[in-house]
């Protein structure tokens, strides 16, 4: 089975392990019918793989205590805890505040000095990774609002990093056709007068809303009292009838 190479975690096959790694290979590029024995191959390969990762994460957790212990006991182990803080870089060990703290008590030695430059670029470079994955704004499409009446104007709310409200030409425009206002259905104005029709005079108002007639008394006896005549009619109307 494959095994974990030292510290750094790589992995190491044996000889017939390779050759089922090939064949696993070459049937991924050029798909073909296997038989049985090479499915068998390639799964105690995959399970030989799969435990020697496991293994080389053990190790990494146990290379990571021994080099808090290392830590924890300086100055006294300070050849130790180099060592063991150059192999812990090697898989992808992330240098903490105290591995800088111990490291600047340590910068006397060319050694410590060394891993001092390199941890701090590391520090730094997670430092940023981190800060640029808070400050990535999400896209957010804006809501459109539609206008309240036809012929108004369309309004895009923005998001409130965005607060500002911009307005589109155009918006909701009704059929001319539905409303029922229309060249052709509009009102003609009045032109003027025909003047070969016969001239009528203006009705006075007196003649348009005559006079409310008051009821007439009644005589003592029963007998109401004749209504008075009618007014006569002004010659200028009797003229035109």
């Amino acid at each position: 089975m494959p095994t974990p190479y030292g510290s750094c975690g790589g992995l190491a096959f044996s000889a017939e392990e390779l050759r089922v790694l090939r064949r696993a290979l070459a049937l991924a590029v050029h798909p073909r019918p296997v038989s049985a024995e090479d499915v068998q191959d390639c799964l105690r390969l995959a399970e030989s793989v799969d435990e020697a990762l496991y293994e080389g994460a053990r190790l990494r957790a146990f290379l990571i205590a021994d080099l808090t212990r290392y830590r924890a006991a300086l100055p006294g182990t300070t050849s130790g805890y180099l060592t063991l803080l150059e192999e812990a870089l090697a898989v992808g060990y992330q240098p903490v505040p105290d591995d800088l703290a111990a490291l600047r008590a340590l910068r006397g030695a060319p050694v410590a000095a060394a891993l001092l430059e390199r941890c701090r670029v590391l520090a730094e470079r997670a430092v940023r990774v981190r800060l640029a994955a808070r400050t990535v704004p999400m896209p957010a499409a804006p809501v459109h609002v539609p206008a309240g009446r036809p012929g108004g104007t369309a309004v895009a709310v923005l998001p409130a990093s965005r607060a500002r409200l911009t307005a589109l030409p155009g918006g909701l425009v009704a059929p001319r056709a539905a409303s029922g206002d229309t060249p052709a259905e509009r009102p003609k104005p009045a032109g003027p007068a025909d003047p070969a029709a016969p001239h009528r005079p203006v009705p006075t108002p007196a003649e348009v809303f005559p006079p409310r007639r008051r009821p007439a008394p009644t005589k003592p006896g029963g007998t109401p009292a004749p209504e008075p005549a009618p007014p006569a009619e002004p010659p200028q109307q009797r003229a035109a009838g």
